[in-house]
């Protein structure tokens, strides 16, 4: 496929789906976009990704994704509920992450697209059993979020077997990175974090602090989606993580030294939804040739750097 084939990105606003979609125009595609700029403003990703074509609309009405659709070569579908707002709101997260999301699919299938990289979710394994998290291990989702995200999958496997779709859905584990929306306090733990010490306040853990995380940083995030679309695989579900426990006690600890401030983390007695994240990246390796390249410590100086230069953060 040449790169100068247009590419369909739902949900390209956001903030996975704006670092992949500058990494998109930066390879050559023609990306075209679809959002309802909930987490963002047209204004915002017009200024920051020139040449996208931007429709602005809903998935979950299906005259919007087909005009979206029509003459698009390829699809990423990132769009979806938080996972914090789908519990508290199962109705909505039924209507986009699973009737929009079928809108997306059964559109993609009508208007010929070539393939389908799916925005999935570690959450769809909840609580392991065992470390690292394979593709093979148990699935068992734990609210609407991830329900529709294996639903996902499921219904991906559904159209290839249906009409030939060509597809591959990525279970992305714990993303961070600048430009985070701070909305969901479990995908972005390290801006709630960053922005209690800044105040002087110290960062507020749940439980004991001994959970982890599988902390990995967008643009290793967007690569691993752009390597999917343009590589051969298909059929597959893929762990896009580093491999690397990082505990909540131990991320506060390295944001409050990289921010100089002299406090220490409180810890509020309360249940935790998932106790460890581990990803095994060996299949994504042998399939796309992907590996993380952005370490943690990195990572992290480039959230308060970024903070810091739009003024967030003293």
């Amino acid at each position: 496929m040449s790169k100068a084939a247009t590419v369909l990105v739902v949900g390209g606003g956001g903030f996975i789906g704006s670092v992949t979609c500058r990494q998109l125009l930066e390879r050559g595609w023609n990306v075209r976009i679809l959002d309802n700029f909930s987490r963002s403003s047209r204004e915002q990703i017009e200024a920051q990704l020139p040449g996208a074509e931007i429709h602005e609309g809903d998935i979950r009405y299906v005259a919007t994704v087909d005009r979206a659709m029509r003459g698009a070569d390829e699809l990423i579908h990132l769009a979806a509920t938080s996972i914090n707002k789908s519990s508290n709101d199962p109705a909505e997260s039924l209507d986009i992450d699973f009737r929009g999301m079928q809108h997306v699919f059964e559109s993609a299938c009508n208007h010929g697209i070539g393939k389908v990289v799916f925005a999935s979710s570690a959450s769809v394994y909840g609580e392991p059993k065992t470390l690292p998290m394979t593709e093979t291990d148990e699935i068992n989702p734990r609210t609407p979020y991830c329900i529709g995200k294996f639903a996902g999958e499921r219904m991906l496997a559904f159209y290839a077997e249906r009409q030939a779709l060509r597809w591959v859905a990525l279970r992305f584990f714990n993303v961070y990175g600048p430009g985070q929306n701070a909305g969901a306090y479990y995908t972005s733990v390290v801006l709630t974090f960053l922005r209690r010490i800044a105040r002087g306040e110290p960062p507020v853990i749940d439980g004991d602090g001994t959970q982890t995380m599988d902390f990995v940083h967008v643009e290793d995030v967007a690569r691993a989606v752009v390597m999917a679309l343009e590589g051969d695989a298909s059929g597959e579900v893929l762990n896009v993580g580093t491999g690397t426990q990082t505990s909540i006690a131990e991320l506060a600890t390295i944001l409050i030294r990289h921010m100089g401030a002299g406090i220490q983390p409180q810890f509020w007695p309360r249940d935790v939804l998932v106790s460890r994240r581990e990803a095994d990246i060996t299949r994504i390796r042998s399939v796309l040739g992907w590996e993380p390249t952005v370490g943690l410590e990195e990572g992290l100086a480039s959230v308060i750097e970024h903070l810091k230069a739009k003024g967030e953060l003293a």
